[in-house]
């Protein structure tokens, strides 16, 4: 899915669009009991209500793709005949009405999601959207449908304890002390279909973790029993890794900078042309910036072999999972030193004395917020 098609998605949670007519989940305490079985009618409970799970639902198709909206993608063999896809094309069909498949599906989870010592809310919604035809002006045409993309949504969300606080009682018409509890926005979930191309793709889902670096491993098992999509932290760390490991003497502080900044501009680039489409780049694209910093191709075609093991082969990445585009940072053992991004083209190093060091302009020196003037001709001194 890209941007565009969630973004579409996402405008038809509101009760005027929406075609989700009940939710059903269960409130499942820190022991993984079920203490409530939820099965209500959007169109029975006040418009404040409806819209405040209509809210909750929605948040697991937000945040940046790649990161807190991850692709899961089924096998052949699993799309034919699998539990796990069997149980969601269940759901699905039956619009949720089928309460065996609601309870199966509950178990899964519960007994293989750690929340720690959360409670949480099990929240799950299905939808029927009469796509609208998109005229050639981009526009869509609500008089004018191809089919209709029939979906569910489901979200986890934590249960978080109130601070305990006086309040009224009108039933007692008296004054007492208590905690309330309040659901708190989505810490994972997913849409399954996906909608690719605006139609329906049984061969994928989409999977929302809220934190890219926690995507419940245990969660997308149990659920999807497929390879574990590798989140934007682990990522960075891999591509970090490969990078360390394969470029030797060429890992210098001017290949550091000039990979920072191809990424940076493609990201900015990316954001600026509004595309709808993730940005990625192949091992192979990576390698020619790396030939452009002086990288030897013997080092080069190292690094392109270990992308291929590590990540798979023909794998894309995402530029912004690899580095933080708003951030240069430069550590020693005695010392962490940030820079402007623009700027990090003035941070060098140089072997003095058979010692190394990092070199940068200094104007307007502070320390601890105390302004310090440069003496002693210590200004002019040359290396």
């Amino acid at each position: 899915m890209n941007q565009k098609e969630i973004n579409e998605l996402r405008r038809r949670f509101r009760p005027e669009k929406s075609a989700i007519s009940r939710v059903y989940g269960c409130y499942v305490n820190s022991s993984k009991e079920i203490v409530s079985d939820l099965d209500e009618s959007l169109g029975m409970m006040p418009q404040e209500e409806s819209e405040k799970y209509l809210s909750l639902l929605k948040k697991g198709l937000s945040g940046s793709l790649g990161k807190n909206l991850i692709d899961i993608v089924f096998s052949t063999q699993q799309v034919a005949d699998s539990e796990e896809h069997r149980l969601l094309t269940t759901l699905r069909d039956s619009q949720l009405k089928d309460n065996e498949a609601r309870q199966t599906f509950y178990r899964k989870v519960i007994d293989s999601l750690d929340m720690g010592d959360s409670s949480y809310l099990l929240l799950l919604a299905c939808d029927s959207y009469d796509v609208p035809h998109r005229g050639k002006d981009d526009s869509l045409q609500a008089d004018a449908s191809d089919e209709v993309f029939t979906y569910i949504v489901s979200v986890v969300c934590p249960i978080k304890e109130g601070k305990v606080e006086l309040g009224y009682f009108p039933g007692d018409n008296e004054f007492h002390c208590a905690a309330g509890q309040t659901v708190a926005p989505p810490e994972l979930g997913f849409l399954f279909p996906a909608f690719d191309d605006r139609a329906a793709n049984i061969y994928n889902a989409l999977f929302y973790t809220r934190k890219p670096s926690e995507i419940h491993q245990e969660f997308t098992d149990a659920v999807f029993h497929v390879e574990p999509p590798m989140s934007a932290a682990e990522q960075r760390e891999v591509f970090e890794s490969i990078l360390e490991d394969t470029l030797g003497a060429d890992c210098s502080i001017e290949v550091a900078q000039a990979i920072h900044d191809q990424f940076s501009s493609q990201i900015r680039e990316h954001k600026e042309s509004k595309s709808a489409e993730p940005l990625i780049m192949t091992a192979g694209e990576i390698g020619k910036v790396l030939l452009e910093c002086g990288v030897t191709e013997e080092n080069v075609a190292a690094f392109q072999v270990q992308c291929g093991e590590r990540f798979g082969v023909g794998a894309v990445l995402d530029p912004a999972n690899l580095i933080d585009p708003g951030k240069y940072e430069v550590k020693t053992a005695q010392a962490t030193i940030q820079v402007d991004p623009e700027f990090s083209y003035a941070v060098t190093t140089r072997v003095i004395d058979g010692r190394a060091y990092l070199l940068l302009p200094a104007d307007d020196i502070q320390v601890n917020g105390l302004p310090i003037q440069v003496t002693n001709g210590q200004e002019t001194e040359t290396i």
